[in-house]
């Protein structure tokens, strides 16, 4: 009985965990805590999983490294990275049709607002 309270305690764990990763990562592009849910994840995760322990480790040094890298740039290196990151956040609402239901609640008209996922 013990075992199979440690298997389903693991398993839990492990869908919980693996769903906050999976927002988190979801949410990294867009302006507010998806790093913060990423590494969230990954440390429910890691609670039981050696892997994940790993996997947080080396992610949190590799974002403290790129974080002091990035702000030691000047504004025109900063810059595209921060233009990059709004491209990324714009073709993602559009792509799970954000601009398509705008479009469509004020019957704009515009049909290239619409996602092709979604036509």
């Amino acid at each position: 009985m013990d075992r199979i309270r440690k298997q389903s305690k693991k398993l839990l764990i492990g869908i919980v965990g693996g769903l906050i990763l999976l927002i988190g990562l979801i949410l990294v592009p867009y302006p507010g805590p998806g790093w913060l849910i990423v590494f969230a994840g990954l440390a429910v995760l890691a609670s039981e999983f050696a892997f994940a322990r790993k996997a947080l480790d080396s992610l949190r040094s590799r974002y403290d490294a790129w974080s002091a890298w990035l702000k030691a740039q000047p504004w025109w290196i900063q810059l595209p990275v921060l233009a990059l990151t709004g491209i990324v956040v714009v073709v993602t609402v559009w792509l799970v049709n954000g601009f398509g239901l705008v479009n469509n609640f004020f019957d704009l008209g515009q049909d290239w607002l619409i996602s092709p996922i979604f036509r």
